[in-house]
């Protein structure tokens, strides 16, 4: 970290953060939902039996293109891949690769464009009809009922779910922590909220009343707004940092739509510092390379460590 960037630092006065993957670690259940929820439609729409795991190298294959902040998304992207190398005869492991190779920011578009280059797929994509209505849309429906369990799916949604299963979201590891809200506090008073692409009750399940030190008026939850508004979408953020009158405001993330939403906010006239988080990927250094790669300055293993960066021990 240069010494432009601790200067800067200094001169902040609002902090928003991320919650998947910086707040709590979703390794065991939004990662192992993409993967279940592909392993099911496969096998119980397009009768595809023989089929790789879709662990977190695809994942983060797909996510580093800034286009997949939205784990259905990647779930649906994944499942046009295998399908489409069923259709092609081609091997699933490296073909998922060259679809990754060509998706960017715009996200299950690019993938349908390039899907659509080498294969019919609108078969597929009639049967998904994704995205669609989240409550009415089969493959938003088998994600949400395996990742929050019979009895929260019901609550969240009015539905009964088809699986009886406990929910992943129960293997939610959260990393936050009350002594940590209140460092940051010390410096940032009353500015501190979320931009996340969860919903308001999904977070609320894992963080308990740890939710409530943040500023929820200035939060945004994007799971419940309009599709429009995902990440990178600045909107959110910016309306977050607005309404905190912020004038200088960290952004804290561990993806590359969450650098590519700061860096359009920034664009757009408010002033953000990216912070981005690694220690949650299952390979910190390629997170870390190509968080560089790309022009951030500052990243850090774990929240954990913020308030030594900003001098608050």
């Amino acid at each position: 970290m240069d010494d432009s960037v601790l200067d800067d630092l200094v001169s902040t006065d609002g902090i928003i953060f991320d919650c998947d993957g910086v707040l709590i670690d979703i390794t065991k259940s939004y990662n192992l939902a993409i993967d279940k929820t592909v392993q099911y439609v496969l096998e119980n729409f397009f009768q595809i039996k023989d089929k790789i795991r879709i662990d977190s190298k695809i994942i983060d294959g797909f996510k580093s293109s800034g286009g997949f902040n939205d784990e259905v998304d990647l779930t649906y992207a994944a499942i046009l891949s295998l399908t489409a190398a069923k259709k092609l005869d081609k091997d699933q492991h490296k073909f998922i690769f060259d679809v990754i190779s060509n998706a960017d920011s715009s996200g299950i578009l690019s993938v349908e464009k390039y899907l659509e280059s080498l294969v019919d797929i609108s078969d597929i994509k009639n049967k998904l009809s994704y995205p669609g209505i989240r409550n009415n849309n089969p493959l938003y429906k088998i994600f949400d009922q395996i990742f929050y369990g019979s009895e929260l799916y019901s609550k969240l949604f009015k539905q009964k779910s088809q699986f009886s299963e406990n929910g992943l979201i129960d293997n939610d590891i959260v990393i936050l922590n009350l002594q940590l809200i209140q460092k940051l506090k010390s410096k940032f008073g009353k500015n501190v909220a979320i931009v996340s692409g969860r919903g308001l009750e999904s977070i609320r399940y894992s963080l308990e009343s740890l939710l409530d030190e943040f500023d929820l008026k200035n939060s945004a939850f994007l799971e419940d707004e309009p599709r429009e508004l995902a990440k990178p979408n600045p909107e959110s953020l910016i309306r977050s940092i607005n309404g905190m009158n912020s004038k200088y405001c960290i952004y804290v993330g561990d993806s590359m739509e969450d650098f590519i939403m700061a860096k359009k906010a920034t664009e757009h006239g408010c002033k953000v510092i990216f912070c981005g988080i690694i220690g949650t990927s299952k390979n910190p250094q390629a997170k870390l390379e190509l968080f560089q790669h790309n022009g951030a300055k500052l990243v850090l293993k774990s929240i954990n460590l913020i308030p030594k960066m900003l001098n608050l021990e």
